[in-house]
C-alpha cells in the first residue's frame, strides 16, 4: 500500500513540474525553433541521465534498448505533434486536446493488453476531462488542422503511458528512462540536422529556459514518472497527470497574476472528483474485505 501512494506521490510531483513548465516552454520557443527546443531538452536530459548513472549504462540489456527505443520515440513523436499542431491553433485548444490521453489510455490497455476497465474510471477520466475542458477552454471556434495534429499528440502520449506500465515490469527505471531520452535525442538531432535548423541562439534567457526544460521538465519529470509507473496502473497514472492542467492554472496565478475565475474552479473540482472516483472506491473495498478477514 505504501508503495502505491509512493507512485502517486511521484506522479504528483511530475504533474506539477509540467503544470509550471508552461512558461520555461514559451520563453524557450521566442529564442528557438520548436524543433531545435524537442532537441536540445532532450539532449540536455541525456547528457545527464549518461553522467548521473553512469555505472547503469554498460549493464543496459538487449530488450531495455528495444523497450526504451520504442517509448522515446512515442515520446518524441507526442511532443512534435503537438509542438507543430499548436502553430495552427489555440494554446488553449492544445492543452485540452492533449489532455485528451487521460480516456485514450484505457481503451489502449484494453486493445494492446486485454486489461478491463470499470465504469468508475470511465467516469472518473471523463470527469477529469470535462475539468480541464474547463480550465483551459474559453469558446470553441471549430476543428482545424492543428486540432488533428494535437490529437494524435494524445495518441502518442497515451502509448508512451501503456507502454511503460508494461515495460516497466520487467525493466530497470533508470536504464529505460535512460535510453528513452537518448532515443528522443538521436531523433531530435536528426531532425534539426534534416531541417538545416544547426545555429542556434546565445541569449541567456533562451539557455535557462532550455536548461529548465531539459534537467527539471523532462529528465527528472520522466525519470520519476517511470519508477512511479511501477506501483501505479496506466489509467491511474493519466488521471495523475491530467492535474498538469491544475498545475499549470496555479502557476499562472501565482506568477502571472492570473485571476481565478469560476470557470478554473469548477475544472479543478471535476478533475479531482474524477481522480477520487477512481481512487476512494477500491480504496473502500479493501478496507471492508480486511475487516471481513479479521472477524
Amino acid at each position: 500500500m505504501f508503495k502505491k501512494y509512493k507512485g502517486q506521490m511521484g506522479l504528483t510531483i511530475v504533474a506539477i513540474i509540467w503544470g509550471s513548465g508552461f512558461v520555461a516552454s514559451a520563453i524557450a520557443i521566442q529564442h528557438y525553433s520548436p524543433y531545435q527546443t524537442l532537441a536540445l531538452r532532450f539532449l540536455l536530459a541525456a547528457i545527464l541521465l549518461c553522467l548521473i548513472f553512469f555505472k547503469k549504462i554498460k549493464k543496459i540489456k538487449k530488450s531495455t534498448w528495444m523497450r526504451g527505443g520504442i517509448l522515446g520515440g512515442a515520446v518524441y513523436l507526442a511532443f512534435l505533434f503537438q509542438t507543430v499542431g499548436l502553430a495552427y491553433t489555440t494554446p488553449s485548444k492544445n492543452a485540452f486536446l492533449t489532455a485528451v490521453n487521460v480516456v485514450i489510455v484505457p481503451i489502449l490497455g484494453f486493445l494492446f493488453y486485454k486489461q478491463k476497465f470499470s465504469l468508475q474510471m470511465v467516469l472518473g477520466a471523463v470527469l477529469s476531462l470535462f475539468g480541464i475542458g474547463f480550465l483551459s477552454l474559453h469558446g470553441f471556434n471549430g476543428v482545424n488542422g492543428g486540432d488533428i495534429l494535437t490529437l494524435v499528440c494524445a495518441v502518442f502520449f497515451a502509448l508512451q503511458i501503456t507502454l511503460t506500465n508494461q515495460f516497466i515490469e520487467n525493466e530497470d527505471p533508470v536504464q529505460l528512462t535512460l535510453v528513452q531520452m537518448v532515443t528522443a535525442a538521436v531523433i531530435g538531432a536528426g531532425v534539426c540536422f534534416i531541417r538545416g535548423e544547426t545555429l542556434f541562439s546565445s541569449s541567456i534567457e533562451g539557455n535557462l529556459s532550455i536548461f529548465y526544460l531539459g534537467a527539471i521538465s523532462t529528465m527528472l519529470a520522466f525519470l520519476i514518472q517511470t519508477v512511479s509507473q511501477k506501483y501505479t496502473t496506466s489509467t491511474e497514472t493519466a488521471l495523475i497527470l491530467s492535474t498538469e492542467a491544475f498545475f499549470g492554472m496555479m502557476a499562472s496565478v501565482i506568477i502571472l497574476k492570473e485571476p481565478i475565475t469560476i470557470q478554473m474552479m469548477i475544472g479543478a473540482i471535476l478533475i479531482f472528483s474524477g481522480i477520487l472516483i477512481v481512487e476512494v472506491k477500491p480504496s473502500i473495498i479493501m478496507r471492508k474485505a480486511k475487516e471481513e478477514s479479521c472477524e
